[in-house]
């Protein structure tokens, strides 16, 4: 079926701003054929499609990256303020909504499962995402509906009339969707912001590109826009996302650094939302190096960033066509380590590219042992149909495996955060551990921390000590919960210091590490306050003056309020003994 275009309704004029018309006026849509399978064509005619539009149960299934999420968090916000109900539970659901990722064969393959247990189930069907925009005549989504990657904003009228038993189809790209439309977020205290679709690069195995085009970026207006309402609305941690975010602005007369720094203008200044930044290919980032590092010493910035380099060979680096050598991955992460403190970096590797030797695999091992970075995402190539890698000599699959295998084991021998134990950190928790018993929380270097304590403790902030490491995480002891305004740090004395205002009580004019650990261009210090540390977190009695200003030699002086104070006393004293005097002379007086 061709892509249906969107039609103008009821000639010249259109119709009022905000109002909303069927699919079946807007667009063009047909009958499902009756050629299709019969077991899924009686679904189409059950009691699911007499109902009132906006009363269904909706099944909403994600595979993919975080831009994915993010497209399903916006069809989830827009289905559910129409009234949809939104279930995790399959066989409940009226519809089946798939928002699918083409990036390797095993997410189409789910997919394609899931396709198929659908139409066994005898459900309507709703397929989004980057497989069938990129593979529109694929065989398993005939006689499904379609949504385009920027038709997300359509997706009620799409699902209204799926229900009817249509078949509809939008996947011509127009203007990006609106960042302010209705949003359920899988996790509230998180915001997968996405900054601009596509890239500019043409890697030969990628089969997303395909999909999502040519870079697209939103306005810098836009953006920040966006991050102050989430901030308003409680989000904790803000993740840009997109296929290259080093790339944004390119299309609009921007760049990354103008956006970072606009973006964090928006963030509160005592620390309580992060910003996350994204994947971001090397060629776009090596012009603005020293630009993007001061943004990652930012307080309210995970000093993380993750710089895929795909291969340690400069001939499969070319061969993949990624536009970057392999010296120049290494400038970028030796010049982030050096400039930005605890930073973290992380990368991507696909083994068995083809064309890749003994030597090149070798020269890859070489360059993941040197770095040790903390986080690799390991992959085995796999052929993307209509890619130029697709067509390539392939690499023999159990080399393939082997070669996999090696590095892996490779990378798991390392242990990076061996020496934390006993360190002090500020985290920032967001979600619930998958064994239910921890809560989560990122280090200013995005490392987790694995944390006991309750529910009521997501979203916040805290001091923790490091107990113990793993090799995926680490554990701490939570110390102090971080309130609004106020962050707190706990010394090797056991004194928590103070700083009441991150943007201007904490740090040199120089942007030196304040008494919080964290970094600012602050002008005073006269603020910063020590406290003796107590396990509860609460004063003890006998420090509670600690304020009251002191001569040299230690001892309290006194201030006008002071003096005013003691007068007081003195006054009701002398007043309650002559009021004693007076009624005891008047006894006295009665008796004679």
């Amino acid at each position: 079926m061709e892509d249906i275009e969107d039609l103008l309704a009821g000639g010249g004029g259109g119709v009022p701003p905000g109002f909303r018309l069927s699919v079946t006026s807007a667009v063009g849509v047909k009958p499902r054929s009756k050629s299709r399978s019969t077991v899924f064509q009686d679904s189409l005619k059950s009691p699911t499609s007499a109902k009132i539009p906006g009363t269904q149960t909706i099944y909403l299934k994600t595979f993919g990256c975080s831009h994915n999420q993010s497209d399903s968090e916006y069809m989830a916000g827009q289905l559910s303020a129409f009234g949809y109900n939104l279930s995790d539970n399959q066989d409940e659901a009226d519809l089946w909504l798939i928002n699918t990722c083409t990036v390797k064969a095993p997410s189409q393959s789910a997919m394609e499962t899931l396709i198929t247990k659908c139409r066994d189930a005898q459900k309507p069907l709703v397929v989004a995402g980057c497989v069938p925009q990129g593979s529109r005549d694929l065989k398993e989504l005939e006689g499904v509906s379609i949504v385009g990657v920027q038709q997300i904003d359509r997706v009620v009228e799409v699902v209204e009339e799926t229900l009817k038993g249509y078949e509809v189809r939008l996947l011509t790209r127009k203007t990006l969707p609106a960042l302010d439309l209705p949003k359920v977020r899988k996790n509230k205290f998180v915001e997968i912001l996405p900054i601009n679709v596509g890239c500019l690069g043409a890697c030969t195995y990628c089969k997303t590109k395909h999909a999502r085009g040519h870079l697209g970026s939103y306005k810098v207006d836009s953006l920040a826009g966006r991050v102050r309402a989430v901030v308003a609305d409680g989000v904790k941690e803000i993740w840009l996302s997109s296929e290259d975010t080093g790339a944004y602005g390119r299309d609009i007369g921007a760049n990354l650094p103008i956006l970072l720094n606009a973006l964090v203008a928006e963030l509160p200044s005592d620390g309580s939302t992060m910003l996350r930044i994204g994947m971001t290919n090397p060629p776009y980032i090596l012009e603005h190096l020293k630009e993007i590092a001061e943004v990652l010493r930012h307080p309210c910035v995970y000093s993380f960033l993750h710089v895929p380099v795909q291969s340690g060979s400069d001939a499969i680096l070319s061969t993949m066509n990624r536009e970057y050598t392999v010296g120049e991955f290494r400038k970028v992460v030796d010049t982030l380590i050096e400039l930005v403190p605890g930073m973290q970096i992380a990368t991507d590797i696909i083994c068995g590219f083809p064309g890749e030797t003994d030597e090149d695999f070798e020269e890859t091992v070489n360059l993941i042992k040197e770095y040790k970075l903390p986080q690799v995402h390991i992959s085995q190539f796999y052929p993307r149909p209509g890619t130029p890698a697709a067509r390539m000599k392939k690499v023999p699959s159990n080399i393939v495996k082997r070669r996999s295998r090696e590095l892996t084991t490779v990378f798991e021998s390392f242990t990076p955060y061996v020496g934390m134990e006993g360190k002090i950190e500020r985290i920032w928790i967001t979600d619930i551990a998958t064994d239910g018993s921890h809560l989560v929380g990122h280090t200013k270097g995005y490392i987790q921390v694995l944390v006991a304590g309750s529910a009521s403790m997501l979203g916040t902030s805290a001091m923790v000590k490091i107990t113990s490491v793993g090799r995926w995480s680490v554990f701490g002891e939570v110390l102090e919960i971080l309130t609004t305004n106020v962050t707190t740090r706990v010394n090797q004395n056991k004194e928590i210091l103070t700083c009441s205002n991150l943007n201007e009580t904490c740090c040199s004019k120089e942007s030196e590490t304040c008494a919080c650990g964290l970094t600012s261009s602050c002008e005073h210090t006269d603020d910063v306050k020590t406290i003796p540390f107590t396990p509860n977190g609460k004063e003890p009695d006998e420090v509670r003056s600690q304020d009251l200003p002191r001569s040299k030699d230690g001892v309290h002086e006194w201030v006008l309020v002071d003096k005013a104070l003691l007068c007081g006393i003195l006054s009701s004293f002398f007043t309650i003994v002559s009021v004693m005097l007076y009624l005891g002379y008047r006894d006295v007086s009665h008796q004679f």
